[in-house]
C-alpha cells in the first residue's frame, strides 16, 4: 500500500463524520497504563494525538503510507512519533500493549496475514482494534464500479473492482480467537447528513476514487468526476435537511 490513497484536503472536510468511528472504537479498549501504543495508518495525525489524551504516559507513533499525511501529522503539536511505512510490511522494535487501526485494512488485500502478525507482536495482554468500511455493496461502491466497466472507461479503470476487501464480523471473531484473543465485534451503521452540491461524490473523492484517480490524469478525473455525479445524486437524493449517506462499518477489539 505505498500510494497516496488519500487526499488530506478532501478527507479533511468530512474529519467530525470519519473520527467518530475511531472515538467509538478505542473507547471499548481496556487497558489502563499501557507502555507503547501504535495508530497503524494514522493519516493526518489528528485522531493519533487522541491517544495521548487517553493514555498520557504512554510513547504514541503513527505511522502510514501516504507521505502527504505525514507530512501534515509533523506539523501537529504533540508527543507523538510520526513516520512513512506500509501497513503490510511494518514491524515494531519492541512488543505493542495497544495497537489500533482505523480504516485502513481495507486497502490492504492480505490483511488477514497482517492481523495475524499483529496479535504476535502484542505484549502479553495487549490489545488489538480495528475497524474497517463494510460498505462495499453500497450504491456509492456500486455506481463506482459501474463506471470503471462503461465502455467510455473501461479500457483504463476496467480492472479496478476489487470486490469485497473486507470480511465479515464473524470472520474476524472466528480468526482472532484461532490464536487465543478474546475478541469483540459489531457493526454500526452511521447515517451521516452531508450538505452541498453532491456531496457523496465530494466524499468519495477523498477515498474510494483515489485508485481510479492514480491512473488518470486532471482533465480525465474532471470528466471521470462529471460521469459519477448524476448516478450519485440519483443513489442519495438531497433532502431539505441535506444528503443522508448510509455509512456501515464493522469493529473488532481483541485482547491477546
Amino acid at each position: 500500500m505505498s500510494r497516496d490513497i488519500w487526499d488530506p484536503v478532501t478527507y479533511a472536510i468530512y474529519a467530525d463524520e470519519r473520527s467518530r468511528p475511531f472515538i467509538e472504537l478505542i473507547s471499548r479498549v481496556g487497558a489502563v497504563e499501557p507502555d507503547y501504543v501504535v495508530d497503524a495508518g494514522c493519516g493526518d495525525g489528528e485522531l493519533t494525538v487522541e491517544l495521548t489524551s487517553r493514555w498520557p504516559n504512554a510513547t504514541v507513533e503513527g505511522y502510514d503510507s501516504s507521505p502527504a499525511m505525514i507530512t501534515k501529522a509533523r506539523k501537529l503539536e504533540s508527543s507523538v512519533r510520526f513516520a512513512v511505512a506500509d501497513v503490510a510490511t511494518w514491524r515494531p522494535d519492541r512488543p505493542m500493549d495497544v495497537l489500533v487501526s482505523n480504516a485502513v485494512l481495507q486497502w490492504v488485500p492480505a490483511h488477514r496475514d497482517v492481523l495475524e502478525h499483529w496479535v504476535e507482536e502484542l505484549a502479553p495482554g495487549g490489545w488489538l482494534a480495528f475497524q474497517v468500511p463494510g460498505n462495499f455493496d453500497a450504491p456509492s461502491h456500486v455506481a463506482i464500479r459501474e463506471l470503471c466497466s462503461s465502455r467510455a472507461w473501461s479500457d483504463r479503470l476496467g480492472d479496478l473492482s476489487r470486490g469485497m476487501p473486507v470480511a465479515e464480523p464473524l470472520e474476524y471473531v472466528d480468526l482472532l480467537n484461532q490464536g487465543g484473543s478474546q475478541v469483540d465485534a459489531w457493526e454500526t451503521t452511521y447515517v451521516h447528513i452531508l450538505h452541498g452540491e453532491n456531496p457523496v461524490l465530494e466524499w468519495v473523492s477523498g477515498t474510494a476514487l483515489r485508485p481510479v484517480f492514480d491512473r488518470l490524469d486532471p482533465d480525465e478525473q474532471r470528466r471521470f468526476k462529471h460521469d459519477l455525479a448524476k448516478p450519485l445524486a440519483e443513489a442519495y437524493p438531497a433532502r431539505s435537511y441535506g444528503t443522508p449517506f448510509p455509512f456501515r462499518r464493522i469493529f473488532v477489539v481483541a485482547q491477546k
